[in-house]
């Protein structure tokens, strides 16, 4: 009966033993899955961190252009006031040579008389 229980024990051993092996060769195979779920995770990472750096480069350049605009849009108020002075002096000029004509029309008809 010793040798039965021996035999007996042996071979729940073995099961055990054949067991605690597939546990932990579908251990090793999930250890593998999360490795390469873990790589995935750090290329998507470094994907994202790349688009980033090119987002940032593209704001960095809009927000130069948009500085180059301003810049152009206040040189052209100062142009706009300078053309607006000028059109006013001409105006004024073209006003008093038509006053100026008239005065001389007027006292050139007055002194022939």
């Amino acid at each position: 009966m010793t040798e039965q229980s021996d035999d007996r024990r042996d071979s729940r051993d073995r099961d055990f033993q054949q067991q605690v092996i597939e546990r932990l060769d579908q251990l090793t195979v999930g250890v593998g899955s999360l490795r390469t779920d873990v790589d995935n995770l750090s290329n998507r990472v470094e994907n994202l961190s790349n688009h980033f750096d090119n987002l940032s480069n593209r704001v960095e350049n809009l927000s130069n252009r948009v500085d180059k605009l301003s810049s152009d849009g206040e040189r052209f108020n100062d142009r706009f006031s300078d053309y607006q002075q000028a059109t006013q002096w001409v105006v004024q000029l073209a006003f008093t040579l038509i006053a100026s004509a008239t005065v001389t029309v007027i006292l050139a008809t007055v002194f022939k008389r």
